[in-house]
């Protein structure tokens, strides 16, 4: 009888001691696997996340102008298909749209003068017609929903982009302009800057 006193008494003490032995701390969140706690609620915040940037040039706000760097530095002009600084009075502001990940829908417009077709926009459109290697780009009515209207945009640094579609790189061929084409092993040779020229506000007929 003596010694059940004495077992009873060391427990009373040891619960004294150690109060989460004996459950006195229940309503503590239990931790994790042994030895790795659970994270603290900041850790698992989404305001911990790393901001995200944001190019505005690329954010379908803007209206921009391009222009190959290793070029003459004339403005990129989408006609019949896309050139450098045809002057043939085709569309030289261009509106890249994202459509995921990096990439965009490019529209097209005139320039400001209020009238309804400048502000009407065309897309940039691989030209089905063409034959491997090299493929040019035309103005097409925009359907984003078209593959072959879905580019690829990457800065390059310093304030330049490399352009592309699927696997091809918008490149310039001595003799048949701006083309796109497979690069292989040859490094990109061309690259294009862009110049933001305002608010892409446009308010077309239909």
């Amino acid at each position: 009888m003596i010694t059940m006193k004495w077992v009873a008494g060391a427990a009373l003490l040891a619960c004294t001691g150690a109060l989460v032995a004996c459950g006195g701390d229940a309503d503590k969140a239990p931790t994790t696997t042994a030895g790795t706690p659970t994270p603290p609620a900041a850790t698992l915040s989404s305001s911990s996340a790393p901001a995200v940037a944001t190019d505005s040039l690329l954010s379908g706000k803007r209206e921009i102008t391009m222009a190959r760097v290793q070029g003459s530095g004339d403005a990129l002009e989408l006609s019949g298909r896309l050139e450098e600084g045809g002057d043939t009075g085709g569309r030289v502001l261009f509106v890249p749209t994202p459509i995921g990940g990096d990439r965009y829908v490019i529209k097209a417009f005139g320039t400001k003068d209020d009238h309804p077709a400048n502000d009407e926009p065309s897309c940039w459109q691989v030209n089905g017609l063409d034959i491997e290697p090299e493929l040019t780009i035309e103005a097409a009515v925009c359907d984003v929903d078209n593959p072959i209207q879905r580019f690829t945009i990457v800065a390059k640094g310093a304030g330049t982009y490399a352009i592309g579609s699927e696997t091809r790189f918008l490149q310039h061929a001595a003799g048949n302009g701006l083309i796109l084409k497979e690069l292989g092993n040859a490094p990109l040779g061309s690259t294009f800057r862009f110049v933001d020229r305002g608010p892409a506000d446009r308010k077309p007929v239909n």
